[in-house]
């Protein structure tokens, strides 16, 4: 979020590593985890949404093909977004609140919900839900790829359940979900970062996505939209190897401490929806 949204013509951070060590430098090592109660209360609901809606329209549509695939993890993406805007919204203000400084001398927010609160409070609904729209536009097809990118992955790695490296598998699977799904939709994260620190210091600069768009273009060139994706992509490998990989095994479990016949009869490993 940093590296996104910081000035160009003063810039804080040379890269992923000088960001990393300013941080622990001038914040210490706990200004690394700046936001972190935004996602620990929203990302349970998250992935329980995002797994439950796409198992269910995957069944709904009947095959279980690439594109069915898309089209579920589609759906899920677009539905999550209810949670993720305001989520990220807070994690983002929470992250920049005291950019720099080991003490604060004046916190805005004093944790993520009491920032939620204080938008809602100053601007309504529409504070709360800023960067919805460019949200949905990120998640809708970043969430397609995430689950075809997984499907397609465990099919040719050959995961059964059997395998004694399966879980292996599945992480390794599960990692390049998550590395495919955010190359796929990165500049418009940019962009949403960039919408949800608007306003913060009281300077408003984009009237909405487009033009934050022009005008990110305009002053920084196309790099813009790759800011912070080294760091971004560190992340999302070993996040998601461990998501996928854990969803996979626990309903693998689950479901043959039921007895269910079909694992019996399937052993090969697709999504956790068609297990």
């Amino acid at each position: 979020v940093r590296l996104q949204v910081q000035n160009v013509e003063k810039p804080l951070y040379r890269g992923t590593f000088h960001c990393f060590q300013s941080i622990i430098k001038q914040e210490s090592a706990l200004g690394l985890y700046k936001g972190i109660g935004s996602p620990m209360m929203g990302l349970t609901f998250i992935n329980a949404l995002v797994f439950g809606v796409q198992g269910n329209t995957l069944r709904a549509l009947g095959k279980d093909t690439p594109l069915n695939q898309f089209i579920a993890g589609s759906a899920a993406g677009a539905i999550q977004c209810v949670i993720c805007c305001p989520m990220e919204l807070a994690k983002t203000r929470m992250q920049l609140q005291g950019t720099g400084q080991y003490k604060l001398k004046m916190k805005n927010y004093k944790n993520s919900l009491d920032c939620l609160v204080k938008i809602y409070q100053k601007e309504g609904l529409r504070g709360i839900n800023r960067g919805m729209v460019s949200t949905f536009i990120r998640e809708t097809p970043s969430f397609g790829f995430y689950f075809l990118t997984y499907d397609c992955m465990t099919r040719y790695l050959g995961c059964e359940a059997e395998d004694s490296y399966v879980i292996p598998k599945l992480l390794f699977s599960g990692g390049m979900s998550g590395i495919v799904s955010w190359l796929s939709t990165y500049p418009v994260d940019v962009i949403k970062s960039r919408l949800q620190a608007d306003g913060v210091g009281g300077v408003t600069q984009y009237n909405g996505i487009l033009d934050c768009v022009r005008k990110s273009y305009h002053e920084e060139g196309w790099r813009v939209f790759t800011r912070g994706l080294t760091s971004t992509l560190l992340r999302a490998f070993p996040v998601n190897a461990a998501t996928f990989a854990t969803v996979t095994v626990f309903l693998m479990y689950m479901r043959s401490e039921d007895n269910l016949p079909e694992c019996e009869a399937a052993p090969v490993i697709h999504q956790p929806s068609s297990l």
